[in-house]
Parts: structure tokens; C-alpha cells; sequence
């Protein structure tokens, strides 16, 4: 039986089913709580094909189900199953299909587990996971694994116990805190987090991996956004993976994050049928651009069990960057990469510009296919 990462989510199955919060004054935790959570509740909320709810209860035995109604709300038309929106976050029966190249732990997280919450992959980086839970579980997540098992979630002990490690090892200079999503956790136990990173001598930048500005925007809140502007090393990434998702109330979370002086990225995910079209990916990136949020990697769809349906080939990525280079800026264009199974770590893929070498010159090409011959000096 493999062995699972300490991290895990409690189920939440069992919850009563959340109701429309209208209110103008509703908190992010009010907004939380009136999440999606079980089939039931999806199903007063979108109407589902009959004889498909019982397969979705399969589905969302396996992996587990929340969707905040304000990301509910960006899907155009509730029956279309295709929306790009709907793919993300409604569940499907092609998550119970398995493919035989699909893992449980795809990135082999589990074997490069420093401690129980520190997985160490890189020799200058580590990612610390301090929560299993999520907003928003995405239905392309690669940590899937994680949804399966019910183990506590780690608790500031715990997670001290995992920065003991990073105190130890000289090497590490970069601290990603991921999970799950970080911002899920009160402000004040993301205070203590950030404090207690920070403090390490050696550590020279702290990352936040969350997909709430595009999930559950009103998450960042002033609060939040007070405990953020203490912390000159921290950078914020984010996970914008379809042009509808830059809405106002996105930006707007964008922008109170940039104003504590914080810089954002963004890493999307390239996904079958939401963004693997050059127009869409183009559209996206335009849009992050114009709110300074900066593309910074698109990943090829890790090949974790229950999302083989969302899967492209490579070449797909590398067509639209092909089809991105030279029509947009640079700023615009993310690096395609593609996350080595079994811990073997990132690798960017692009098109190949260098059509053949000489002893003198390089033949290259350029974005219109022109290919002409560039001095190589000795």
C-alpha cells in the first residue's frame, strides 16, 4: 500500500448543505461556509443529467467536492457541461476512468518528503504544506491523493517541527507555502506561518501558492492584506487558468494584494478543452498582464489519477507558444513546462528556433517561419 504524506483533508461530506448568502456585509468566512460541499447541494444549484447524480456521488466519494458560489456564478450557462468554468470545479464521471500512465502521486512528493510537512525537491527550495483544504477543489488538482486519506491537518507544532529542518540546512533559501490553499487558514495562524519563515535566517523568499483571488476573492481582506505588507520577502502566486476568471472582484483582490507592495504570478495549468487554443491562452495572459499579475509558467497536466480527461499532449503546449511568440509581448509569454514524474523536477519545453549549425553561424527562425543565418561568435 503506498504510503501517504502526513497532510491530509478531513472529510467533509457529511456537512449540511450551504444556502445562498446575499448579504452585502457577508464576511469570507460566511462566503466559505456557504459553499458547495455535497451532490445534493450541487444539484439545487445546477441541474444534472438524469441517472448521472448516483455516478457523482462516486466521484465525489473519491475527491471531494467544494465549489464557492461566487466561482459557481462565472459559468455562462449551468447546463452546459463544457463550460470552462463547469470543467474546473463540478465533478465528472472521467475522474473515476483511470488511464494506465496515471499515478497517485505523479510528482513523487511522498518520497522526497523532508519531514512530514517539508517536501524537499530542489537543492535550494522546499515547499511546506500547512493545510489539506482548499476553497475550491480544483478537478485537475495534482495532489488528488491528498483528498483520499484522514489524517489531521498539521498543527503550528507540527509545521515548527517541518521548519526545524529548513533551520538545519544552510542550502535552502526559498520557502513555498502550499497545500491545499494556505489562505483557507485564519490570518492569524497565516501570521505565525509567514513570522516563523521569515525568521530563518537563511531564507531569502517566501512564496504563497493560493487560488483565492480567483475563487473566493473576498478573502483578501484588509487584515490580510495588513499581515502580508510585514513580510518584504513574500511573493504571492496565483492560478488564473481561463480569461472569464479576471473579473472585477478578482482584479480588485489583485490589486489590494500588489498595494502592500507584493508581487504576483501567475501558474496555469494547460487543461483539455478550458485553455489549449492560442486565442484563450492569449486572452489570458493579455488579461493578467493589464492587472500586473505575471505569467509565469503554464504546466502541462500532471498525469495524477482523475484527470486523464484533462489532459493534452505536449505538443499542444508548444503550439501555443509557437503561436504566442512574436504576436504578444514577451511579458505576456509563460514558460511551458513540463513537471517530471517520480520527483525528476520541472523542464521547460518549447519550439525549436535553431533550424541547423554551422562551425560559424546559426540558421535560425523567427516567428513569421522566417530562417536566416546568425554569426556565432568563437
Amino acid at each position: 500500500m503506498e504510503k501517504e504524506t502526513g497532510l491530509c483533508l478531513a472529510a467533509e461530506m457529511d456537512e449540511p448543505p450551504g444556502t445562498l448568502c446575499e448579504a452585502a456585509t457577508s464576511t469570507w468566512q460566511d462566503e466559505d461556509a456557504n459553499s458547495i460541499k455535497n451532490i445534493d447541494d450541487l444539484s439545487r444549484n445546477i441541474p444534472l443529467l438524469k441517472g448521472r447524480k448516483e455516478t457523482l456521488r462516486k466521484v465525489a466519494k473519491l475527491f471531494h467536492l467544494r465549489i464557492p458560489k461566487y466561482y459557481l456564478s462565472l459559468i455562462k450557462n449551468i447546463e452546459d457541461t463544457k463550460d470552462p468554468i463547469y470543467m474546473q470545479c463540478v465533478p465528472s464521471p472521467e475522474e473515476i476512468k483511470y488511464s494506465e500512465h496515471d499515478k497517485m502521486d505523479p510528482l513523487g512528493e511522498v518520497k522526497t518528503e523532508a519531514t512530514r510537512y517539508l517536501i524537499h525537491r530542489y537543492p535550494d527550495r522546499a515547499l511546506l504544506l500547512v493545510t489539506g483544504r482548499c476553497f475550491m477543489y480544483c478537478r485537475h488538482c495534482t495532489r488528488k491523493r491528498l483528498w483520499r486519506c484522514a489524517v489531521a491537518e498539521p498543527s503550528l507544532e507540527d509545521i515548527d517541527e517541518a521548519l526545524n529542518y529548513v533551520r538545519e540546512n544552510e542550502q535552502i533559501r526559498e520557502i513555498i507555502v502550499s497545500g491545499g490553499d494556505p489562505l483557507t487558514l485564519s490570518t492569524e495562524k497565516i501570521e505565525h506561518i509567514l513570522s516563523a519563515v521569515s525568521a530563518i535566517s537563511t531564507i531569502e523568499v517566501v512564496r504563497i501558492g493560493t487560488r483565492a483571488p480567483v475563487v473566493l476573492p473576498n478573502r483578501i481582506d484588509s487584515e490580510l492584506c495588513a499581515v502580508f505588507s510585514k513580510y518584504p520577502k513574500l511573493w504571492i502566486n496565483v492560478q488564473f487558468n481561463h480569461p472569464r476568471e479576471v473579473t472585477g472582484e478578482a482584479t480588485e483582490a489583485c490589486r489590494r494584494i500588489q498595494m502592500t507592495g507584493v508581487p504576483m504570478s501567475n501558474q496555469s495549468v494547460l487543461l483539455k478543452g478550458i485553455n489549449d487554443d492560442p486565442g484563450v491562452m492569449t486572452e489570458l495572459c493579455h488579461k493578467l498582464q493589464s492587472i500586473r499579475v505575471r505569467p509565469y509558467y503554464l504546466f502541462q497536466c500532471d498525469p495524477v489519477v482523475g484527470a486523464a480527461h484533462f489532459r493534452t499532449s505536449v505538443f499542444k503546449g508548444m503550439e501555443i507558444m509557437d503561436s504566442m511568440r512574436g504576436h504578444t509581448s514577451g511579458m505576456c509569454l509563460p514558460t511551458f513546462v513540463v513537471d517530471g514524474v517520480d520527483g525528476k523536477g520541472k523542464i521547460p519545453i518549447a519550439p525549436n528556433y535553431i533550424v541547423s549549425v554551422t562551425d560559424k553561424s546559426l540558421f535560425l527562425r523567427n516567428y513569421a517561419k522566417e530562417v536566416f543565418e546568425y554569426h556565432n561568435p568563437a
